[in-house]
């Protein structure tokens, strides 16, 4: 197998340790067993375990951007509720897409690496920028704040009971919140 391929491999097999045990179960001997490989051939691609766990974090927040940025909205135009729904429906497609990947985005486990935390708030940071250049609201990063949390929560609930709240019905909610909900004047509020 080419270098390329194989440190494919070692980071798969990396995350997939990740997945089922957490990171705190993470080991150049764990990694090499579950890519059926031996030890030494982990060293040629990682000088440790730190080095191994950066590239992981690494690879995957930068999947979970590169996905992000394919939906999200880049300016104003058309039908702002139709470009929200459009962006939520792309971003539940993602997270079913890679439940792993978004897991560690959205749920992040407290033995994570430190680097973890950091490129998830850099993300963030991105999305809500991106986001908020997009809405045109009386005080859009506010506004993008609010939606980026909202559409984090919706990607959980995903997550944690796809049986329960699949994308189909998030989305369905959404857009009777975007489109039927009564407003503050309809129940009477100022």
């Amino acid at each position: 197998m080419k270098a390329p391929a194989r440190r494919e491999q070692l980071l798969d097999a990396a995350k997939a340790v990740v997945a089922e045990d957490g990171f705190h179960t993470v080991s150049i001997e764990a990694v090499a067993r579950r890519a059926g490989i031996t030890r030494p051939i982990v060293y040629r691609h990682f000088d440790d375990l730190p080095a191994l766990l950066e590239a992981l974090v690494e690879r995957e927040t930068a999947r979970a951007l590169g996905q992000l940025r394919e939906f999200v909205p880049r300016e104003p135009g058309g039908d702002p509720r139709e470009d929200l729904l459009a962006s939520l429906s792309g971003y539940l497609q993602a997270v079913e897409s890679d439940p792993v990947t978004w897991r560690l985005m959205l749920v992040p486990p407290e033995c994570a690496p430190g680097l973890l935390g950091e490129r998830i708030a850099a993300g963030r940071a991105a999305v809500i920028g991106q986001l908020a250049g997009a809405i045109a609201s009386p005080d859009p990063e506010l506004t993008a704040h609010a939606l980026s949390s909202v559409a984090d929560e919706a990607a959980r609930l995903l997550l944690s009971d796809p049986a329960r709240y699949p994308a189909a019905r998030v989305v369905g909610h959404a857009r009777w919140l975007l489109f039927s909900a009564p407003r503050q004047s309809d129940l009477g509020m100022p």
